[in-house]
This record gives structure tokens, sequence and C-alpha cells, in this order.
């Protein structure tokens, strides 16, 4: 991009706003570095990578740039083999600890919210050298001075420096005391100079004060004496200081050895850091401007809502404009002071922002492309220099644009053709604007010319467009209005402003009936299209509410279908608990009646047998079943006591025991007794006659149709222990001794669920997992009583 482009549309001003979200000074080293690319993957890469900021601070705030540190004249030093202080080194480790957060932070983001690629594949790239940190902070304390610990000699010299200062110092405050002493003394204070401790001393005692004298008072008075006593102390401290300035220098020289073997990494990772913070800085800037990230196109430019970056929000009005597709060029015309400069500088600062990965002020929807060139010839009178361009100076922007844009371009003009007869400007302008729609560039200018009003009507590629003027208040509103010319609302302000009316009805009497016609068009069209744009307004908000009150419908449907599901589940398990606890009162009292038999055939009380078959009735609940699942599509047979049938509600087989009236049967259904309408029967079989000669009823009951083996593979726990429970039973009347119980190796939830139902049951006498060729641990094996 032209840097006389870039000037004119505030460019640098943007990124000075831009720079001031950034948190490093690498960061803003970065914003300085920015230009607008023109390739198109590099300008996607920006912008994805500039959305997902956007993403981490709405998702877990910004990012903890604290400890990061411009650490390059640091490495540059190490890798010369020069000596780093103890401040630089603290500082390339903190820079190592801010990489290793950041990096940790980001990885935590997309574990638990969103996917980072961009991101994370940057910080994934930073080394995590946690050698050297641990090695610096080892050696050197947060004050930066460095630890005694840090090598073997450092710390008893420290330990001897403190020794000799303890000497001095009782040596010198035993003369500061000494009577003999203190009349000589013009303060009783230990002082330094030259690193060398020293006395205060009155000028005329300086013959009878034993020392050497280093300072002299500006006032002459008082000479600082180095008493003889302790000049071997000073000397003897002074070596000691040398030799642990020299320690100290042995293991900052060891500490930036080992930063200039990984000067590489640590540079890698600086750069990391700064594009992290270039980064985060164009998030932040999107935030705080209310910004979006654009849909990238190759030639579709749409704008919703968009407001100029640098001029105050509450101030701002949002312009909607479109082109592109229908049309390549937008002549924008009326008053001045009306905003089209402005509409022309938002339009390409916008596309400068979006190729250098800065959102822009728009709603979403926006859609800018990839410009391999913006060029803008833009007059400085709507600028804050308020310097005014000639026709030539305008003439000479135009020709060296001429010579650089091609089909991928952006041009912006504004005032075209202004500076010179208006009917040459006029036809120039007009020629200008068909060789840039010709090739191929997508084109805007201003204008007050009514030739290009008529231009722009006419073109198939180009459309009038006008900025809003209030003709009672004499202020423009800013609006931007696509698809009707603009008026210079002359007369109207004229008048408003007092101009005698027989003034402005000769001022029109010298324009053309045709250009009177076309300022009476003009101000129709504005007051139509301000009436349809607030249609639009009232049925978009219309809309809006509809759609909003359909969200809230929805949502309470479907929150009343999950309850209904939820009521349905609860009844189910209710029923299913019901018909259990049915099953196991039944069984019990089957198994008395026949343990009271067996152990007493004879001595069995009347009254015994009506409390057995009390309990048992009772154990069998007054139960609704569900409407009939299953048509009845046998043949309409007559029903009978002791017939098999088909009980169609449930699909289980049972024997008729009872003819109750009114179409209903009492069937027998394993151990229950159900009331059941003929409609739900289906007839299997008839019992056979007795043969003759035989006494009495034997009832057998066939296991022919009960397997020694159950296959709950597959299943739920809840449902494999209705069907484990029922076939338990079945097996049971049929005599089984021993049955196999089939639920798979899998995660061994069903297998620890049947094994523990199992051992609650009375009538399991054992039960073990299958041995090598009955199915092993797949297979429960139990044995019945």
């Amino acid at each position: 991009m032209e840097q006389w482009t870039l000037k004119s549309l505030e460019y640098a001003q943007v990124k000075e706003l831009l720079k001031k979200q950034a948190a490093t000074v690498l960061g803003k080293e970065k914003v300085d570095q920015l230009m607008p690319e023109a390739r198109m993957e590099r300008v996607k890469d920006r912008l994805d990578s500039t959305q997902e900021g956007m993403d981490v601070i709405r998702l877990k705030g910004d990012v903890p740039f604290g400890g990061v540190r411009d650490i390059r004249a640091s490495i540059r030093r190490a890798e010369m083999e020069g000596m780093l202080s103890e401040t630089e080194c603290l500082d390339v480790a903190s820079t190592i600890s801010a990489g290793r957060k950041i990096k940790s932070f980001l990885r935590q983001i997309e574990e638990e919210a969103a996917t980072l690629p961009i991101l994370r594949g940057l910080t994934e790239q930073v080394a995590s050298l946690d050698t050297i940190e641990k090695e610096i902070l080892r050696s050197i304390d947060e004050q930066a001075v460095v630890k005694d610990q840090a090598s073997p000699g450092l710390g008893k010299i420290r330990s001897q420096i403190g020794e000799a200062r303890k000497r001095i110092n009782q040596i010198l405050q035993e003369m500061i005391r000494n009577p003999h002493y203190t009349k000589m003394m013009q303060e009783a204070i230990i002082t330094q100079r030259f690193d060398r401790y020293v006395i205060p001393v009155k000028m005329e005692y300086r013959s009878r004060f034993p020392g050497i004298v280093h300072d002299q008072s500006s006032s002459g008075a008082t000479l600082f004496i180095e008493p003889e006593a302790v000049v071997k102390w000073n000397n003897r401290l002074r070596e000691l200081e040398l030799s642990g300035k020299k320690e100290v220098e042995k293991v900052l020289r060891r500490l930036t050895g080992v930063i200039g073997e990984e000067a590489e990494a640590l540079r890698k990772n600086t750069e990391i850091l700064a594009e992290l913070d270039l980064i985060m800085a164009c998030a932040r800037f999107g935030y705080q401007v209310k910004g979006v990230v654009p849909r990238i196109s190759r030639s579709t430019l749409k704008l919703k809502k968009a407001r100029h970056p640098l001029i105050n929000a509450k101030d701002v009005v949002p312009i909607d404009l479109e082109m592109g597709e229908s049309y390549q060029a937008i002549i924008i015309t009326g008053p001045n002071t009306g905003g089209k400069t402005v509409t022309l500088k938002t339009v390409g600062l916008f596309a400068l922002m979006t190729q250098s990965g800065i959102p822009i002020p728009a709603e979403e929807e926006s859609v800018m492309p990839v410009f391999s060139g913006v060029y803008a010839d833009i007059g400085d009178e709507q600028s804050i220099e308020q310097n005014l361009s000639t026709f030539s100076g305008h003439l000479t922007n135009i020709i060296r644009i001429l010579k650089q844009i091609d089909e991928k371009s952006l041009v912006l003009f504004d005032e075209l053709g202004a500076g010179t007869d208006p009917t040459e400007g006029a036809a120039l302008a007009i020629a200008i604007l068909e060789h840039v729609i010709h090739r191929g560039c997508l084109v805007m200018a201003t204008t007050h010319y009514s030739e290009l009003k008529l231009f722009a009507h006419t073109h198939p590629n180009a459309i009038n467009a006008s900025v809003e003027f209030d003709v009672q208040t004499l202020k423009p509103t800013y609006r931007l209005l696509i698809g009707v010319p603009g008026s210079s609302n002359a007369f109207s302000i004229s008048k408003r402003l007092g101009l005698p009316d027989e003034l402005i009805q000769t001022a029109r009497a010298q324009l053309s009936t045709d250009e009177n016609r076309m300022e009476e068009m003009i101000t129709f069209l504005t007051e139509e299209r301000k009436s349809a744009e607030e249609d639009r307004y009232q049925a978009e908000k219309l809309r809006i509410e509809a759609e909003a009150l359909y969200r809230d419908l929805k949502q309470k449907w479907e929150q009343l279908e999950e309850e209904k599901a939820r009521i349905k589940e609860k009844a189910r398990c209710e029923a299913q608990s019901i018909i259990k606890k049915a099953e196991r009162e039944a069984e019990e009292v089957v198994k008395k009646l026949q343990s009271w038999i067996k152990a007493r055939p004879r001595d069995l009380k009347e009254h015994e047998l009506i409390d057995a078959r009390t309990r048992l009735k009772n154990a069998v609940p007054d139960w609704e079943w569900p409407q009939k699942q299953k048509k009845n599509t046998g043949t309409r047979e007559a029903l009978h006591v002791g017939d098999e049938v088909l009980v169609l509600s449930v699909n289980q087989t049972g024997t008729i025991v009872d003819e109750l009236g009114d179409g209903f049967f009492q069937v027998q259904v394993g151990f229950l007794k159900m009331k059941i309408h003929k409609d739900q029967l289906e007839k299997r079989s008839s019992p056979k006659p007795a043969a003759a000669g035989k006494t009495g009823t034997t009832i057998k009951r066939a296991a022919t149709d009960v397997k020694p083996e159950c296959d709950i593979r597959g299943k739920l726990v809840e449902e494999a222990l209705i069907e484990v429970d029922n076939y338990l039973d079945k097996a049971i009347l049929a005599g089984y001794k021993q049955v196999f119980l089939i639920h798979g190796k899998g995660t061994g939830a069903l297998r620890a669920g049947v094994q523990e139902y199992l051992r609650h049951q009375r009538h399991v006498k054992s039960f073990r997992l299958g041995n090598h060729g009955e199915g092993g641990s797949g297979v429960t094996v139990v044995e019945l009583k």
C-alpha cells in the first residue's frame, strides 16, 4: 500500500489506538511494523487469529502477559560472550516463566471451552527452557542480588565482609564515645567516603587526630578522616569486597553462558510472544470499539452499521452500503459537511484494517474483499491540517493511481473533477470513472456535479448515493442513502437563512427546466426513501419481536416435552417396581404352600389355605394394563376355562382359570392372575380330555419352552434384571437345578449387577463364573434350590 494512501485514510492514527492495547514493548513494536497484507490466505490467517483472541477474551478474560520482557539485547550480548547483569538475567527468567504460563493458559482454554488452532499452534512452539529459569532463580534473588549459595566461595567471603564491617564499626563506636575525641568531632557519626569508613573532624583538630583525610566539606570546616586504627580493617574490607565482586562476576558469566547456549530458542520465544501480543492487541481493540471480524469475499463489499473508529462513538452515525455484485461504483452527492468524505475514509480505512487483521467497528454479517491495493485521492478540506489541494495536485494523484490499479483494487475519489471549469471537470470525471470501472475496480467518488448523477443513473455498473440533509434544521444527518442522488439544497438553505424570495425565484429562473425537474425529482425520491426506511425499520422491529416470541414458545414447548417424558419414565419405573414386588410376594406364597404341602399334607388347615389365597390375591396389584399393542388377527373362537391363550397386552401365554362375565376372563400368567377382556386374548389351544380309567387330575409343567440358559448381552442392568427374574421363575417351575446367565465380558457392570441380584434371591443356592468351555467370565452359572 502506498504511504500517501495510508496517510490520507489516517491508518497511522488507528495503529496508535491499537498500540495502546498492546501489553508489552514487544507487542507495541509489532504494531509499529504492521502493514496491510494483499495475499488472501495471509489475511484470512490474520483475521482467524484475531477471532480466536476475541474468543479467549470472551471465554476466560485476557491472556496473562505479566513478566514478558524485551530481552533481545541481552540475548545478543550473551551470544557475543559479554556478561549480563543480575537484572538482565532475571528478565530472561521472567520471560521464560511468562511464556510457560501463557502456554498453559491457552491449553486449559482449549481443553475446557473452545478450540484455538492458531494460538495453540503458536504457543506450542514456545520452548520450555525450565533448566535456564531454575538455574537463574537458584543463583539470583528477587532483589537482583546474587545469592550466597550461587558459588562455593561467595558465602564465605560475604561472611568475612560482615565480620570486617562489624569490627570497623566497633572501633569507630569506641572512638566517638571517647571524651578525648568527642570534642574534636563535628558530629558523633560514622560515614563513608570513597568506600572507606570515616569520622567528621573539625578543621582545627586536624594535626591532633591521627588518620588519613579522604574529603572536606564545602565550607572547609569539616574534614572526613579515616582513623589509623581502622585503616587496616578498611583495607581488608576492600580486598574482601573485590574478591566478592569477582565471585559474583563468575556466577554472572556462568549464567550468561547458559543463556547464550539457548540464544536461538530464547529469540524464537520472544518473537512468538510478540506475535501473540499483537494478536491480543487486535482482539482488545475489537472489544473496545465493539467491532467484528468481517467475513472475507473475493469481490463483495458489504458493511452493516459501519462506524469510523476515529470519531467519538456518541457522535458517529452508522452507514450501510453494499457493492461488488449489482454495481461496482457508488457516486455520492450532497451538500458540504454532510459526511461524504467520512464515508470514503470509512470504507478505505476498513479495507486497510481488515487486511491488517484488525476488527472493524461494524455489525455481524459485514463482508470485505481482499484488495491488491487501496488508492485514495482525498482532499484535505475535511482533515485537521486544513491544507487545500489544487486541481493539479488532485490530477497528479489520479494519474499515479491510474498507473497502478488492477481488477482487485479499491479506488476512492473525493470531489472528483473539482478545482477547474465545471463543464470540463465533469467531463473529465466521467472519463476517469468509466476507465476505472472498465478495469474492474471497486470505486467510490464524491461530487457536486449533476452530470455525474446522470452518469450513475444510466451506467449499468454504477449507482447514486447521497448523504441526508435536514432542511428544517439546516444540519446534515450523516445518513447514507443508496440509490438516491443528493441535492445541493442551496435554495432551501438560502430561504431558511432569510434570503429574499424574489432573489431565490430569480436564481431558479436561471436554471433550465430539466435541472429544476431533476431537483424536484431528487427531493421526492429522498422523501420516499425516508418513508421506506421508516417502514423497513418498523417491519424489522416486528420481525425481531416475532422471532423472540417464537424462541420463547419453542423453549417452553421443549420444556413441557421434557417434563412429560420425565413423568412417563418415572411412572414406568414405579410400575416395574410394583410388579416386581407383587411377583416376589406371589413367589413367597407359592413356596410356603409347597413347604406346607410337603411337610404336613394331612394337617393342612382350611383357614391356612384361605390365608394363603388371600395373600396371593393381594400380592397382585389392581393394575390397569396399557392399551393393546397388537391387534387380534386370530380367528374369533369361543373361549373356555382351561384354554391356553396369548395375552396380547403383555405378549405372554397363559391359561384361562375362570370366566368373570361381561366378556372378562381371569387368566393365569406365570404366578399372576389377571383380569383380561376377551379382545385382548387370542386362543392357542384347548385342554385335552382326560383318558378313560384315569382318576384324579395331575398337572405337570413341561420344560420344553424353557432353555437352560438366558442371554442378556447388550441390555441395561435394569432391563437385564427384570428378564433374569422372569427367567429364574420359569426355570424353577421347569425343574432346572442349574442354569447359565450369559451376560458377556464388556465393562463388567452387567455381570456385577446380576451377581448382586443373585445374592439376595432365596431360591438361588449358589453361583459362580463359568469354567473353561462354559463361557468363562462372560457367563454366570447358577445353582437353584
